[in-house]
């Protein structure tokens, strides 16, 4: 069964790692087989709650845009350099492609040949020369073991074609000759005699006892085939290795993890109709004929905590979101079949997820109900924000049991753990919970973080607005804040780019300065986020 990757949004935050946890764990025992994710590096805050409740850190996934290992390729499609060119040609025939890649024994990429290059081979080189293998030979030409002391048959052809006397005295066999012969017993003598390294009958011609001993001393490989002289004339240079007649060694190849969108802009300027795919370790995996990319099997997402596509994986267009589990508005994703959405007005995606748990009765162990409670806490500041509702407290209540903690406890040393700036660089602490939303044409930026301190960071909130004026200054953006919230104070001082300030007047009414303090406000999702998306559309 096809992975369904589920996480949250590119900052995460413990609410939307924990949900991403608890909603895989839930699908899985209900017969899913899906992964929890995250899109960056996990916060302090959230790395209390796993380690606290021993859960493993989701790991990292950098997009869901789609590969070639999405495609549906002619996988396992290639041939070792030891096979023959009639078995070549029979492959590309039979799959109805002009292209096969060869490879090595222990399956290395070695070339690729093409249909042009098996019509060169037969049209023009010279097929004198045998460079193949004895088991080849017996395959391409049906044959019969007769004698066999080489694996490896390397020599010139002769066909056997004057007459017997007329061809003892003129033709000079050697060691290296391979003869093909009918039932002309005395030019056998001949050959078995002088020791050539192979005779093949026509015609399933006999061979008599005397002979066969001379040729065992002499060690004369023999085969026996029905057919006669000349079948067995055209078919058997189409026995040498296929190796034989590569022309090119080094062609355009693609590993399986290439990106398409890339594959598509390489073809646009190239122009060929067929690929080699290859493992980074450059064992080939098969070949990719331009047209299989539109056979293709886009990567399977459930997106918890977030809907807008600015927050989202890198690549997501080229993915099938299957769900999508959030509480925040509405935002721009978009999908091309009806999908599973469900959005609540409660304080936490976890609070969702418990419900649904509840819904399918499946029991909630107790590492699980603490991964819930921890998403619950974190998003609704221990049950205290606005943002909190019947729901939140009710999930609390019976997630707290499981859990086996006391919620005000357990809740109020994980925001401890996350509002310590110690070993933070100002970048970290802006993108420690940062989001991005998009109004008309315009894209603003909202970083909160907790804190029972402002006092460190008024003392170089200067340096704090340079980094904010990079951010929007790089990135275009029209606005980027960050809410610093005392969860004492139950509020939040908020700092934002110098280009921004004449938004944040307009929010607040008032000539705001840097490191304004706005009681009470303490949610971005209710405080922070409808307020500047209305002075944007308006």
């Amino acid at each position: 069964m096809e992975k369904t990757f589920i996480f949250g949004h590119k900052k995460p935050d413990t609410d939307s790692v924990m949900s991403a946890i608890g909603l895989s764990y839930l699908k899985n025992k209900l017969g899913d087989n899906t992964e929890p994710r995250v899109l960056g590096v996990i916060n302090k805050e959230t790395k209390y709650a796993l380690d606290y409740f021993k859960l493993k850190e989701p790991e990292y996934l950098n997009d869901v845009k789609l590969q070639l290992k999405d495609v549906e390729f002619h996988k396992k499609f290639l041939i070792k350099e030891t096979g023959s060119i009639y078995d070549g040609y029979q492959s590309m025939l039979r799959e109805g492609l002009t292209g096969l890649p060869v490879t090595k024994e222990d399956g290395t990429f070695t070339g690729l040949i093409t249909i042009k290059d098996l019509s060169h081979t037969i049209v023009n080189e010279n097929i004198e020369d045998l460079y193949t293998s004895y088991q080849n030979l017996m395959h391409v030409l049906k044959g019969e073991e007769i004698l066999k002391y080489d694996e490896e048959i390397v020599g010139k052809l002769l066909i056997a074609a004057y007459r017997s006397t007329t061809f003892m005295q003129n033709v000079k066999l050697a060691k290296s000759t391979i003869l093909i012969v009918g039932d002309r017993h005395s030019i056998i003598e001949y050959a078995v005699e002088s020791g050539v390294k192979m005779i093949i009958l026509s015609g399933d011609s006999e061979i008599k006892e005397k002979h066969l001993e001379v040729a065992r001393k002499n060690k004369v490989n023999i085969i026996r085939t029905p057919y006669d002289s000349y079948h067995i004339a055209r078919l058997v240079g189409l026995t040498n290795y296929i190796k034989t007649m590569i022309r090119s060694y080094n062609p355009i190849k693609f590993e399986n993890t290439e990106f398409v969108d890339n594959v598509v802009e390489i073809n646009n300027k190239l122009k060929h109709t067929n690929y080699p795919i290859v493992d980074r370790r450059n064992h080939c995996l098969g070949l990719l004929k331009i047209t299989d990319l539109s056979e293709k099997h886009p990567k399977k997402v459930i997106l918890v905590d977030h809907n807008e596509k600015l927050q989202s994986v890198e690549g997501l267009e080229e993915a099938e979101i299957l769900e999508i589990i959030d509480h925040h508005n509405l935002g721009n994703i978009t999908t091309n079949t009806p999908i599973n959405f469900r959005n609540m007005a409660v304080g936490s995606t976890c609070t969702i997820v418990y419900y649904l748990y509840q819904e399918r009765k499946v029991a909630i162990p107790k590492e699980i109900a603490g991964a819930l409670l921890s998403g619950i806490l974190s998003d609704t500041l221990i049950l205290k924000s606005p943002t909190a509702t019947p729901k939140d407290i009710e999930a609390v209540r019976e997630l707290e049991q499981i859990a086996q903690v006391n919620y005000q406890e357990y809740g109020m040393n994980l925001l401890k753990a996350g509002t310590s700036l110690e070993g933070m660089s100002k970048e970290d602490v802006l993108y420690n919970d940062f989001k991005l939303y998009n109004v008309k044409d315009k894209t603003f930026a909202i970083g909160q973080f907790f804190t029972m301190n402002f006092d460190e960071i008024k003392k170089e909130i200067n340096a704090y607005v340079h980094v904010l004026d990079e951010v929007a200054e790089a990135n275009n953006y029209s606005l980027v804040a960050l809410y610093v919230t005392d969860i004492v104070r139950n509020g939040s001082y908020v700092l934002f780019n110098k280009k921004g300030k004449d938004i944040i007047d307009v929010a607040y009414e008032d000539n705001v300065g840097e490191g304004y303090f706005v009681s009470g406000c303490v949610s971005r999702k209710k405080h922070v986020v409808p307020l500047i998306m209305e002075i944007f559309e308006n």
